[in-house]
């Protein structure tokens, strides 16, 4: 990852954790503000990725893309991905972000049956 792309990366963290804390932390079992903070951090990064592709900048990693999926942020991908077009043509991109959207919706398949 490239100073620039942690740099950015690093400020749409920190904005996620100021949504976070706008939404309003409702005690340590109420996940929704970091869940939201993730995901808007992703959509923000998405979008850095793409000015950047458009005008020669110095771009995000693929791998800080997954990652930044893998943590959560797999809808703000998802709809940084629909809104943007971006990484849309990329065959194996496209084919890693779906298997960490399938493994995370096996985990949380998996996390509801055994509570419910």
């Amino acid at each position: 990852m490239t100073r620039l792309s942690m740099a950015a990366t690093l400020a749409a963290g920190a904005l996620a954790v100021l949504i976070g804390l706008l939404v309003g932390f409702g005690g340590a079992t109420n996940l929704r503000p970091i869940f939201v903070g993730v995901n808007v951090a992703t959509m923000l990064t998405y979008g850095y990725d793409k000015r950047a592709s458009r005008s020669g900048g110095r771009r995000v990693s693929e791998a800080t893309l997954h990652a930044m999926a893998a943590a959560g942020g797999t809808p703000g991908a998802f709809v940084g991905q629909l809104l943007l077009r971006h990484k849309t043509r990329d065959r194996r991109f496209r084919r890693i972000f779906w298997m960490i959207a399938v493994a995370q919706a096996l985990v949380l398949t998996l996390v509801w049956w055994g509570h419910a």
